[in-house]
């Protein structure tokens, strides 16, 4: 769970969609990004809770469960190596994103958000929010994404804490 302090740095940030890339920039040989399958879900959901989270498994399977699947995944063979989401928790917004240690800084984080804001401008965003952006600064270098003033806890302002409690 985040703590309250790291909470309230996080901010929301905007990106034009207008603005990106052509394309993705490359991975290393043997591993892909791609729009995650139908039949997949259960495996991705159950990776992303055991790497990351529960909130960003819940939140990964809202998204696979949309028309088209709103979750991209990397991997090298059958070995996920990171996911991107959007359309989870609002319309509009990219995240959760998550790459596993061993497959950080390969570019593969840069190559989910890429095809992941891709995705979204070719569905007719014009803009993405990322939802409490963690690493501003790669997000701001990768896709020119700027703070938005005021925005945390934004849209999360009352998130109920992770709980294997029953609700009272």
């Amino acid at each position: 769970m985040l703590s309250a302090r790291r909470l309230s740095a996080m901010a929301d940030m905007l990106v034009k969609l207008y603005d990106l890339p052509v394309k993705a920039p490359s991975l290393p040989s043997g591993i892909a990004v791609r729009r995650v399958l139908g039949p997949e879900k259960t495996p991705v959901v159950q990776w992303v809770a055991s790497a990351f989270s529960q909130g960003w498994a819940d939140e990964c399977e809202l998204a696979i469960g949309r028309l088209p699947i709103a979750c991209f995944i990397a991997h090298e063979g059958n070995a996920l190596a990171g996911f991107c989401a959007y359309d989870a928790t609002a319309h509009g917004m990219l995240g959760p994103i998550g790459v596993a240690e061993r497959y950080r800084g390969k570019g593969v984080g840069r190559s989910l958000v890429v095809a992941t804001l891709m995705d979204m401008a070719a569905q007719g965003y014009a803009y993405a929010v990322v939802g409490w952006a963690g690493p501003q600064a790669f997000f701001a270098r990768t896709v020119g994404a700027i703070a938005i003033p005021d925005s945390s806890p934004g849209i999360y302002r009352g998130l109920l804490p992770a709980s294997s409690e029953p609700f009272q």
